[in-house]
């Protein structure tokens, strides 16, 4: 792992480079588009995006909780969670990715 955050500025700056936007239109586009899932969310609908994931809000029965120190059960109130499923594609491309790595990283074994 790299460590690397993406940042809503990070994607601003590839929508700069890449389409050709001024990079306050840029960054304006980024946040319309984030703004735009999160609305949905929000408002209970799924969000899929073709090849990437598919966002959605579900809800959750009150259930009976075990606090893990005393033991004792909890009552956990209804609430509504959002989901995130990764596409097959998604996933592919991490498999490939991580595949690759592991392929670089392996050592070269001495020839008897």
């Amino acid at each position: 792992m790299t460590g690397k955050t993406v940042t809503r500025a990070d994607l601003a700056e590839s929508v700069f480079r890449k389409v050709g936007l001024s990079r306050t239109e840029s960054a304006e586009l980024v946040e319309t588009v984030i703004d735009e899932i999160c609305h949905a969310i929000v408002r209970g609908e799924t969000v899929k995006l073709s090849s990437f994931a598919t966002f959605q809000v579900r809800n959750k029965k009150e259930r009976i909780g075990r606090n893990p120190k005393t033991g004792e059960e909890v009552p956990i109130s209804p609430r509504r969670v959002m989901t995130f499923k990764a596409s097959n594609v998604l996933k592919q491309r991490v498999l490939k990715s991580h595949l690759s790595r592991k392929a670089k990283k392996k050592p070269v074994s001495p020839e008897a």
